[in-house]
């Protein structure tokens, strides 16, 4: 099992590679591809509204190799039904820690199988006997390896550090940093809390957990987690502000402060054109720490490209202290059918769920405990 990571890291092109389309490439024709490259982000720079110019010119890495392959590993024909790889990290918290070697953090990466019937009524998850061990030497404020998301991105198996900000490529089971993300937007000595991650129009998307920051009595400190992040194929990262839009989306669910929405997960969907949450936990109330662990949510939130039009809709049975940390759709099913990790954390009480459910609310697979671990992210590897 070991080695078996090596192989999602996939060589998309030859970047030093003299031929395009069967044909030697000429200097001259070198120049002239050099030319019309900076042409292209000319046109972008003056004639883009403002505000457009970073995210556009983000997109252009996507003409340079982006590998689409998605999941890494072909899924299988079985008689009960498709069966797909599957992979959930952990975020430890501070147990991360490894007590008997200096300067290192842990994490765990569990891989096992979802079958999705033939009829896409039923769903099955099993799981490989071991747990793969993440070491990284990395932290902030004494912390490290508190993993609270898992993607593929343009060949790269990624998780996300929601303390230091930094994002690891996952190679041969090892925590490779790969990009640094700071808090709010972009100016602070502090690591972004990120929480969730997905991809639209081949560009990494990376947010936090959508409310104002706040004292553990709900005195609101900044405004720094409802910042998100942009972060090209090649690791450039851009940070923008959805205050916006994560306030749009909260009153659209009947909340108004100080009560609060929390986010772990989030998906755009390029069928559906339209973002997909599934908020961990809110209230009307005041944030509180302690009250806080009992107000999970059951209900998935749509929002069309400009969080202009919301809708809210419950999904399965309220359980108040399991909140949605994490959550996919199966390939293939045209962004209708939802793989989803739910974390509970009651009292020091530590555990986590996985369910399958379609984006009409109905159930495929009740909550399946999956250990007293808290994974918090979710992917098709």
């Amino acid at each position: 099992m070991g080695g078996w990571f090596s192989r999602i890291h996939f060589s998309a092109m030859n970047s030093n590679s003299d031929h395009i389309v069967g044909r030697r490439v000429s200097s001259s024709q070198k120049v002239l591809y050099a030319v019309v490259f900076i042409i292209a982000i000319c046109i972008v720079i003056f004639l883009l509204p403002s505000g457009q110019h970073d995210s556009q010119l983000m997109l252009l890495w996507e003409d340079f190799g982006y590998n689409t392959t998605y999941p890494a590993t072909k899924p299988v024909w079985t008689p009960k039904g498709i069966q797909y790889c599957i992979g959930i990290v952990a975020d430890p918290d501070e147990k991360s820690k490894v007590e008997n070697k200096p300067n290192t953090w842990r994490s765990y990466l569990k891989v096992g199988h979802l079958t999705l019937s033939h009829d896409r009524d039923k769903a099955y998850v099993d799981w490989d006997e071991n747990v793969i061990e993440l070491n990284t030497h990395l932290s902030e404020g004494g912390r490290g390896a508190e993993l609270s998301e898992l993607i593929v991105f343009n060949g790269k198996l990624l998780t996300v550090d929601d303390r230091s900000g930094i994002i690891y490529e996952i190679i041969d089971n090892n925590l490779v940093p790969w990009a640094i993300l700071p808090d709010g937007d972009g100016r602070t000595p502090k690591g972004f809390k990120a929480e969730w991650m997905t991809i639209k129009d081949k560009v990494l998307y990376v947010g936090g957990l959508g409310k104002v920051w706040t004292t553990t009595t709900g005195v609101v400190v900044n405004d720094n987690p409802q910042h998100i992040k942009m972060v090209s194929p090649v690791g450039h990262v851009l940070h923008m502000n959805w205050a916006n839009h994560y306030n749009a989306m909260m009153e659209a669910a009947g909340i108004y402060r100080p009560g609060y929405v929390i986010h772990e997960s989030c998906n755009w969907s390029p069928y559906h054109s339209k973002w997909f949450f599934l908020p961990r936990r809110a209230s009307k109330e005041k944030y509180d720490d302690q009250e806080d662990e009992h107000r999970a949510t059951n209900i998935m939130i749509t929002a069309d490209s400009t969080f202009t039009n919301i809708n809210v809709r419950p999904i399965g049975p309220l359980q108040p202290t399991h909140g949605f940390s994490s959550f996919r759709f199966i390939p293939k099913t045209k962004d209708t059918i939802v793989v989803a990790l739910k974390t509970e954390e009651d009292k020091g009480k530590i555990a986590s769920y996985i369910m399958v459910f379609n984006i009409n609310g109905d159930v495929l697979l009740d909550e399946v405990k999956i250990g007293d671990i808290k994974f918090e992210g979710f992917e098709f590897l």
